[in-house]
């Protein structure tokens, strides 16, 4: 086979994967995670289910390549937001990451949704597969940031000795799994902001707090205010 037959092939497969992923999203998007079947996905492309297999083992393996492409959106989303403030404080970096991020989940809930249905657990984020390295890049936007604060300007942090024994040991585990960039006590303090960020949205997105808001955005707002005064930003 010729280099030039051998590249045609790839330019069609790489078409065709890309036709693959926009049916799945659009009906996604449309009718629901449940829509996007091997079957259902293969008819929006004009092929039979088993030919969709020839690009695809299954459908977890299709689910996982299309939330990759769902993580590189957001986290490019973020990444242009950061980038747009490069010669910012990184406090102002971290809030336009943020905002980039909430932006990004409230233009696309459905797909927003499909990641929060798929995290990354202790046992697989290691996987070299698509979806995983997507994944890991999202979440070092906002880790790179925070490590970038500490080392410039440490915010405070709670007396490890203070915390919980299974508490101190989990922070202890996820300290050595970034590597040390963050000891401890001060992975716990990013840790407790990401989660009241993202549980902040994921409810937004996934409208559990349409019985009280019309409107989140000041309460999103004021969930970063809270998160500077931890990171001491605006001190």
């Amino acid at each position: 086979m010729s280099a030039g037959t051998s590249s045609r092939r790839e330019r069609l497969r790489r078409a065709t994967l890309g036709e693959i992923h926009a049916a799945a999203r659009k009906l996604l998007v449309e009718q629901g995670s449940a829509a996007v079947t091997i079957n259902a996905v293969a008819r929006q492309v004009g092929m039979s289910g088993p030919a969709l297999y020839h690009y695809y083992a299954g459908h977890d393996e299709l689910v996982g390549a299309v939330t990759a492409d769902f993580f590189l959106e957001l986290t490019t989303a973020m990444e242009h937001a950061r980038d747009a403030h490069a010669d910012a404080p990184v406090g102002e970096r971290i809030l336009a990451a943020c905002r980039a991020m909430r932006a990004w989940a409230r233009a696309h809930p459905a797909e927003f949704g499909w990641i929060f249905a798929s995290p990354i657990t202790p046992t697989n984020r290691q996987s070299d597969s698509a979806r995983h390295q997507a994944g890991q890049r999202f979440e070092r936007v906002l880790l790179d940031l925070t490590v970038e604060l500490w080392n410039t300007r440490p915010f405070p942090v709670p007396e490890l000795d203070d915390l919980p024994a299974s508490l101190r040991e989990q922070l202890t585990a996820y300290s050595a799994g970034i590597d040390g960039r963050l000891p401890p006590e001060a992975a716990h303090v990013f840790l407790s902001c990401w989660t009241r960020l993202y549980g902040l949205l994921c409810m937004e997105v996934l409208h559990q707090l349409d019985f009280a808001y019309s409107d989140l955005e000041p309460v999103f707002e004021e969930c970063l205010r809270d998160l500077s005064d931890a990171l001491g930003l605006r001190a």
